[in-house]
């Protein structure tokens, strides 16, 4: 876990990197700061770390002077002499408001609770992406199609291929018809079953039936030909091909 110590007290500062380290051995403190203006410079040129221990009166202004500045995007742990600040520690979406002098046990709890959180988090977001992602039998069958003032339903079977042209999505179908999508192919990339659909490259997600011809291309890519007929001929890119073949082997599925 890398931690950034912002406290304008050298001795506070140092017996708060000893309970870290006493605490939590794995942590590693990747930066110490005094100030406002030292602490925002590093973070406007740093990734974030994984955690903060913001005191909140700092040589030339307070913690709060320093979120305004810079956007925290990370859990925070204020430690102050001063009890009156917890509401807006809080405010700014704070772990904990510990009181000088830190006493190791407080420090433990507020280490626990963002363990705590953190895998409630990863938890609610792991069971979010199960639930949206599609499973085996529920890819989409149909689309509804809307151009001008019509609406029409087509189903997958009836896609040759779909590409992003000029910021716009479109679906090709068998018979050569060209229809305008309202999803762009990252999504429908989620949507397609992979059985059916494979993406070639960052234009084009096509079918088997569609390709007409293949042919090798530099650094073993391969050059496809598509029916119906499209000016350009699209190009498997290079990160592609090796899943592109096992598609075609109807091993990738």
């Amino acid at each position: 876990m890398n931690v950034v110590i912002i406290e304008d007290e050298a001795p506070a500062r140092e017996r708060l990197a000893e309970l870290l380290t006493e605490v939590m051995p794995e942590s590693n403190i990747v930066a110490y700061h005094e100030t406002v203006k030292g602490a925002s410079k590093w973070f406007a040129q740093n990734p974030l770390p994984d955690l903060v221990l913001l005191d909140v009166q700092l040589a030339d202004g307070t913690a709060f002077d320093l979120i305004k500045l810079v956007k925290i995007d990370c859990p925070i742990i204020f430690t102050t002499a001063h009890s009156k600040y917890a509401l807006n520690a809080f405010k700014a979406k704070s772990i904990d408001y510990l009181l000088k002098p830190i006493k190791k046990t407080e420090l433990e709890h507020a280490l626990l609770k963002l363990k705590e959180l953190k895998q409630i988090f990863s938890t609610a977001d792991t069971n979010t992406i199960q639930k949206n992602k599609p499973q085996p039998g529920e890819y989409k069958k149909r689309f509804i199609i809307r151009f001008g003032e019509h609406i029409k339903s087509i189903s997958v079977e009836d896609f040759a291929y779909c590409y992003s042209e000029n910021k716009s999505t479109y679906a090709r179908t068998t018979d050569g018809r060209v229809y305008p999508l309202d999803h762009n192919l990252d999504m429908l990339e989620e949507m397609l079953n992979p059985s059916d659909f494979f993406r070639i490259n960052r234009q084009y997600i096509i079918t088997l039936k569609a390709i007409h011809e293949m042919k090798t291309y530099s650094k073993a890519r391969v050059i496809i030909k598509l029916t119906p007929e499209i000016k350009e001929q699209p190009v498997v890119s290079s990160e592609r091909s090796a899943d592109f073949k096992k598609w075609l082997d109807g091993e990738l599925s």
